[in-house]
């Protein structure tokens, strides 16, 4: 961290599940928390920051079988398909020409190197979920009945602001335990140009997506990422989603009785969804090319039902 505005204590970051919640305050029944912030009006003044009409996906390649297991199916003359006999199109039974492939995905996106989406449910603090609800609303065969993804089925479609914390500390990429603090988010603002507003998407770029080109995954679980400074900031400027190229939680935290206080707070809290394990490096490439770190920013999740997020390919235009 930086040296400026004093680090929380862990009795602060305690507090935070109090003076940083949005329970009720877009009602007791709401499941969308922070995405509440993106207002139509939003959405259009969003429309306005694509001005070159180029477009760059900030997710990563899922990788086959490390992170995916796929199973193929091949069938070059669906004429031979078994069964092909019974098919009431004549295309199955007759045409030798056509063909056909097809799969079966099986895939467990959270983690450390699926770029995904987390929904409120995923995290419970004290058995609790966005808004208080129960944690035994999730049930083992049918998902979760609260705040699952499909809250989000229309979409989030909103501005992002990309701030480049390696580039502000002029570094190819932090290194793994290094931690983020507001004084590093208004530094990368006022270097960029840019300030976050409400309603927007904030990207953050610690280099561990040029890490990971290089060097490939990192291991273990220690991580460069957000400091739980940052919370109250998030807060403040209301932020309506947050992403990073990592996790997003610094690793180790600083606070031995709050692993993950960023995953916490924002879930169960603030209701802010999350962006995690973005790869950031062609969306740097392009806004430092442009000179505009703001864009249009389109994420949109699976309809995976009860489901406490999703993979998902943001894709920044500007």
């Amino acid at each position: 961290m930086t040296a400026g505005r004093p680090v929380p204590t862990q009795d602060d970051v305690l507090a935070y599940f109090d003076t940083l919640s949005n329970w009720g305050r877009w009602g007791d029944d709401d499941e969308l928390g922070t995405l509440n912030l993106i207002t139509g009006d939003v959405r259009v003044a969003a429309a306005r920051a694509v001005r070159h009409g180029r477009s760059v996906s900030c997710a990563w390649e899922v990788a086959v079988p490390e992170e995916m297991e796929r199973t193929t199916t091949a069938c070059p003359c669906a004429a031979d398909m078994p069964g092909a006999e019974n098919m009431p199109a004549p295309g199955f039974r007759n045409d030798r020409s056509w063909g056909f492939s097809t799969e079966r995905l099986a895939i467990t996106f959270h983690g450390n190197t699926v770029t995904h989406l987390d929904s409120p449910c995923h995290i419970f603090w004290d058995g609790t979920m966005y808004n208080g609800r129960p944690h035994a609303l999730v049930d083992a065969a049918t998902g979760s009945a609260w705040a699952a993804v499909t809250a989000a089925a229309n979409g989030i479609i909103t501005r992002g602001v990309l701030l480049d914390i390696a580039g502000a500390r002029e570094v190819p990429w932090l290194e793994p335990g290094q931690g983020v603090c507001p004084d590093d988010l208004e530094e990368a603002e006022r270097r960029q140009g840019v300030r976050v507003r409400s309603g927007d998407a904030v990207l953050l770029r610690t280099g561990q997506g040029r890490a990971r080109h290089e060097n490939g995954p990192a291991g273990g679980f220690t991580q460069a990422g957000w400091h739980a400074s940052c919370l109250p900031w998030l807060h403040e400027r209301q932020v309506a989603l947050i992403g990073a190229d990592t996790p997003q939680d610094v690793q180790p935290s600083g606070y031995d009785d709050v692993l993950m206080p960023v995953h916490a707070v924002s879930l169960v809290a603030m209701g802010l969804w999350m962006l995690d394990n973005c790869d950031l490096e062609a969306c740097a490439a392009t806004a430092a090319e442009l000179g505009q770190w703001d864009f249009h920013l389109t994420v949109a999740p699976v309809r995976l039902a009860g489901t406490s997020g999703s993979p998902v390919n943001p894709i920044a235009t500007f």
